[in-house]
């Protein structure tokens, strides 16, 4: 989208971000904004913003480092901004996959597409990602490689992971009818 802060673009007269904290903010007990630039407009929708302490812009691991480290919460999930249809019942499967394995971080999957921006991971797990970021680690995949992880599938709600990365993707969603609920209730028990 050029230059344009997605979080802030407008989806059916909303920003994105509203859009997902609207499907996000039920499920967890915190939640945390990562943004480095607009602060105060993030701001705006009451939940506190953190900019990352990682320099040279790291990607959305410098985000989930700065949630780990000030998270009230022994568990950090994540989702992107420009995801408006994620599943209401993400972290709740994500947590149940998480502690049937005993794993140190789940991530959603839709057949054989791994999401792992869509994620919940031990806040135990911080110093590790420290230690992969000051090496010079920027992938996510990469970083998680190593550790106990498990894929939980969601392709009974495939739609739901859809991004919007382009303005013809967000003008196509933007003429589309108001995006129907996708999954049932949502819980508040998991971080």
């Amino acid at each position: 989208m050029g230059r344009v802060d997605k979080g802030l673009a407008m989806l059916q007269g909303r920003p994105m971000i509203a859009w997902v904290l609207e499907r996000f903010t039920p499920q967890v007990d915190e939640t945390l904004v990562s943004a480095n630039q607009n602060l105060e407009r993030y701001g705006a929708f009451g939940h506190r913003v953190l900019a990352d302490e990682i320099g040279g812009f790291a990607g959305p691991l410098a985000g989930l480092e700065r949630a780990m480290s000030e998270a009230s919460y022994a568990l950090v999930a994540t989702v992107p901004c420009d995801s408006p249809f994620l599943p209401l019942q993400l972290v709740a499967r994500l947590h149940q996959a998480l502690a049937r394995d005993q794993a140190d971080l789940a991530v959603a999957r839709t057949g054989e597409q791994v999401h792992p921006v869509f994620c919940l991971c031990k806040r135990s797990l911080h110093p590790h990602l420290r230690a992969f970021l000051a090496s010079g680690g920027r992938k996510i995949d990469a970083w998680y490689a190593n550790l106990r992880v498990v894929e939980v599938a969601f392709d009974d709600q495939i739609d739901a992971f859809s991004n919007i990365n382009t303005r013809e993707e967000l003008r196509a969603h933007d003429l589309a009818p108001p995006h129907s609920a996708i999954g049932s209730e949502s819980s508040r028990d998991h971080g």
